[in-house]
């Protein structure tokens, strides 16, 4: 799942990158207004979630809110601020945030806030999935085979996630890397397939062999 963060304090921005990255999340950073909505704007539904600070340079953080939920955008956003009174809780609620935040905050609060978020999204999303004897628990992130457990890395997860999400639908590698990977990815490296064969041999050793299927030329998918 990919984050979009607008932060101006460069110090706070690089520690959430890291520690949302360490989570599993895919993490694009925006340091003013301006470029945290070219990015909402250029992107559009393809970040998950959005962490924004409202006091930025350029465009502040309430005018960036309403102007993403304008332009149709559901990704849930959670307002970071050190302003926390009722009447500036209230103004980004209404603005179309779905969760506030006071400065200072411990790490573990706001990822268990967007994890939270993430559960609850506009369109209802199934926490338990399941292909065959293939089956995923999306909110305690756990998978197995036959009632197996399948150790899996968090962005591993990820994958056969987006995978489980979209059965039977060939996945190209540009969407792949669009979902579970940042702005800084290297397209031209073979992280993708790297992925893709550690998945299938953790799942092998679990007693599921050949779910997940190559598309000569066009991707992957995981068949039933």
């Amino acid at each position: 799942m990919r984050i979009l963060v607008v932060e101006d304090n460069v110090k706070l921005a690089a520690s959430l990158k890291k520690g949302l990255q360490q989570e599993g999340y895919a993490v694009d950073v925006a340091l003013d207004g301006s470029e945290g909505q070219r990015m909402a704007d250029t992107e559009g539904e393809g970040y998950d979630a959005i962490v924004l600070d409202l006091m930025l340079p350029g465009i502040d953080g309430m005018t960036i809110c309403r102007n993403i939920r304008a332009a149709g955008s559901r990704a849930p956003v959670l307002i970071l601020t050190a302003r926390g009174d009722l009447p500036d809780r209230v103004e980004g609620l209404d603005a179309g945030a779905d969760d506030y935040l006071t400065k200072p905050f411990a790490f573990e609060e706001l990822a268990a806030r967007i994890r939270a978020l993430l559960r609850r999204p506009a369109v209802p999303v199934a926490s338990i999935l399941r292909a065959g004897e293939l089956a995923m628990n999306a909110a305690t992130r756990e998978v197995t085979v036959k009632g197996r457990p399948v150790p899996l890395t968090a962005k591993e997860f990820g994958l056969l996630e987006l995978f489980m999400r979209h059965p039977r639908q060939v996945l190209s590698r540009g969407q792949i890397t669009t979902h579970l990977w940042d702005q800084e990815f290297e397209d031209a490296s073979n992280v993708v397939e790297v992925h893709i064969r550690n998945v299938r041999r953790k799942l092998s050793q679990a007693g599921n062999h050949g779910q997940i299927q190559t598309v000569r030329g066009a991707g992957y998918r995981l068949s039933d």
